[in-house]
């Protein structure tokens, strides 16, 4: 995903047996360098980075930070490399699908006695994010940020068809009507982007249409419900309408870039990617609500955290970095580069502010009836499978229902086998 992973997918297993330790290092004045690894483009939370750790280092001279950008879809599989052979950064940002495998393994520094020791006061973060990186009654990292869906729509497009812009009170129904006029071959422009991506695409469409992806107890699928299938099918239809780009097209140019390219009239993305879009010379764009399903407009809510590597050679340095990420300074700092949504208590109002004349208070509004991203204790076994078979149902000449049953069978064999 530009700006965050887009499927959230395909964490793999570590090897065991995590020797060695970071790539920090100690000057001879006593100064002490940590690493910080990311993900995102480098244009996007790049300079938020950077400010971020000039800030931290101004208040903690014998700490300096030495920042480590990795694109997206690199970041995963350079991290688990990193952290079986000793070499992970020191901090380093998790997600929710992952947190169990690398804090079971033993990659993760647990925080709880430092949380205690230091008096952070953890509510305020949302809970739900909070709960999201414990294992075993250990918190393993602390959330930086959250984030939820909204349909960003390119306002030159919508006024060449002469379509009018999306509201709060759109439909499913009238997103399929705007899509009937806004696609234009002639100009290779498409009504939407309908790829096969979970967090903004197919699970918030799911729960739109009353079903749902993993049970509460985390035992069964939801892929074989018949609402769920009528929300993965909101999307096939606009591929079999060539209303949308090819999985393959999309493939090769990511809708995203499309979107800002002005290939894309419509497309539904997360709060993180709208710095990116604003950044994009000539974009006339904007962003409403997620239209409604037969039952509601829920959208999908995530969040990342910072966590510490365990074999990092100054977990001290890497604590008070980590502190500093986690308070309401550092989430500031976040919130005015519009980078992200603050996760810290009271700041989200200062990110929605961030980009004057964009309508950016409706992800806000979306936390407040969204539905927490869903994982199970071991979601990597499952995740890529998952987007490998709805990749594969979006696919033209594939139908959606068998093959998202037959997925449903193939989870809940895995979700049976967890222990």
């Amino acid at each position: 995903m530009t700006g965050k992973m887009r499927a959230l997918a395909c964490a793999g297993a570590l090897v065991a047996g995590l020797a060695g330790c970071s790539s920090s290092g100690e000057s001879s004045d006593g100064t002490v360098t940590i690493t910080w690894g990311h993900w995102g483009t480098a244009d996007m939370w790049g300079p938020t980075a950077t400010k971020l750790a000039q800030a931290f280092e101004k208040s903690h001279p014998k700490i300096k930070v030495k920042i480590e950008f990795t694109p997206n879809k690199e970041y995963w599989t350079k991290l688990q490399t990193a952290a079986a052979s000793g070499s992970a950064p020191d901090v380093f940002w998790m997600n929710g699908p992952r947190i169990g495998v690398y804090a079971s393994q033993g990659a993760l520094m647990p925080l709880s006695d430092q949380i205690a020791k230091d008096k952070l006061d953890m509510s305020k973060y949302p809970k739900a994010l909070v709960d999201l990186y414990q294992l075993d009654g250990k918190q393993y990292g602390i959330p930086k940020d959250y984030d939820t869906i909204g349909l960003f729509y390119n306002k030159d497009l919508f006024d060449k068809a002469k379509v009018k812009y999306p509201t709060a009170d759109w439909t499913w129904d009238d997103v399929r009507k705007a899509a009937d006029k806004l696609t234009d071959a002639s100009s290779g422009v498409w009504s939407i982007g309908a790829p096969a991506w979970n967090q903004t695409h197919y699970y918030d469409t799911m729960v739109q249409a009353g079903g749902y992806i993993i049970s509460d107890d985390k035992k069964k699928s939801g892929f074989d419900d018949p609402a769920s299938l009528q929300g993965l099918q909101f999307w096939k239809d606009f591929l079999d309408k060539k209303q949308s780009p090819t999985q393959q097209q999309m493939t090769d140019t990511d809708p995203s870039v499309l979107f800002q390219n002005g290939k894309l009239a419509m497309f539904y993305d997360g709060s993180y990617d709208a710095v990116m879009y604003q950044n994009s010379k000539g974009l006339n764009w904007d962003v409403a609500p997620m239209p409604k399903g037969p039952k509601s407009n829920a959208s999908i809510i995530h969040g990342l955290a910072n966590v510490i590597y365990a074999k990092t050679k100054h977990p001290q340095e890497a604590w008070e970095f980590e502190k500093f990420l986690s308070s309401e300074e550092g989430n500031r700092i976040q919130a005015e580069s519009g980078a992200v949504i603050p996760a810290y208590e009271g700041l989200a109002d200062a990110w929605a502010k961030s980009m004057p004349g964009k309508n950016l208070q409706i992800f806000l509004d979306a936390a407040t009836t969204a539905v927490p991203y869903p994982i199970s204790k071991n979601t990597a076994v499952w995740a890529r499978k998952e987007v490998d078979a709805i990749t594969k149902a979006y696919t033209d000449g594939n139908q959606v229902e068998p093959i998202a049953k037959e997925f449903a069978a193939t989870m809940n064999a895995d979700l049976s086998a967890e222990k």
